[in-house]
């Protein structure tokens, strides 16, 4: 009998028709994806994937990283190539490689980088609008980045929770808040050692109402401080949001 093995797999996903990476009963989901095709691979009616995060629906992924535990005649580039050819054109592979038999996808990840896309040009982008949020309205920058300052650290995420009823500590550090005014397109990049649930869209639904004049960006320290999710803004659509990065040590 072949000897299992830990691999280490990076996946990248257009998010738009699946309901998230997670399982979902009845629902298409890229963990279900990814389980089905390596389960046909080995041979084995069940196959577990984990991830090291769980993006919402409609959310995409440049780099999600999972690991999962196989006993294959096949070389880690094989066993890319050939889930390639049995995945979606919507899903990709993009790199395997055997691990330590302690790594662990979720449990080892210290940090992730997020990106939210905005669309500020004048004209309709018919090509990317499944990735971007298209504005009516041109950001003032400066006062978003102002109000970004207020959560950039270790603080209490509360008002920021899609969750009314979480349980656990709502503490989270957001190491940085970077936004870029780039020709026809406002990029969010946020960076932290973990997010809440929808987490990062309430912070950029927030700060575009800075942008837009509607909040002052002193507001946000106070918001941050309510601790209560009514507080905060809206939480901006999932289509502009995007995981580009997962730490390791």
């Amino acid at each position: 009998m072949m000897e299992e093995k830990n691999y280490k797999l990076l996946i990248s996903y257009d998010g738009t028709r699946y309901y998230g990476f997670e399982h979902q009963p009845g629902k298409d989901t890229i963990q279900g994806r990814l389980e089905n095709v390596l389960s046909r691979m080995a041979g084995k009616d069940e196959i577990e994937v984990i991830g090291a995060g769980r993006t919402d629906a409609g959310v995409h992924a440049r780099e999600m990283v999972v690991n999962v535990r196989l006993s294959l005649p096949l070389s880690p580039d094989e066993i890319r190539d050939t889930m390639n050819r049995y995945l979606p054109d919507d899903i990709s592979c993009d790199e395997v490689r055997e691990a330590g038999d302690r790594f662990h996808a979720r449990y080892n990840a210290v940090g992730k980088t997020y990106r939210y896309t905005c669309y500020i040009g004048k004209t309709k982008d018919v090509f990317r609008r499944k990735y971007c949020l298209p504005l009516s309205f041109s950001p003032d920058v400066e006062a978003m980045e102002a109000a970004a300052r207020f959560l950039v650290g270790r603080h209490d995420f509360k008002s920021f929770c899609a969750n009314p009823r979480m349980k656990k500590s709502t503490v989270r550090i957001v190491d940085e808040i970077r936004i870029e005014d780039k020709k026809s397109f406002l990029y969010f990049t946020i960076h932290g050692t973990g997010f809440l649930q929808h987490m990062v869209r309430i912070i950029v639904g927030t700060l575009l109402l800075v942008g837009e004049g509607r909040l002052a960006p002193e507001e946000v320290g106070r918001i941050l401080e309510a601790q209560d999710r009514s507080q905060a803004g809206p939480t901006a659509p999932a289509q502009g949001l995007c995981l580009m990065h997962v730490d390791y040590m």
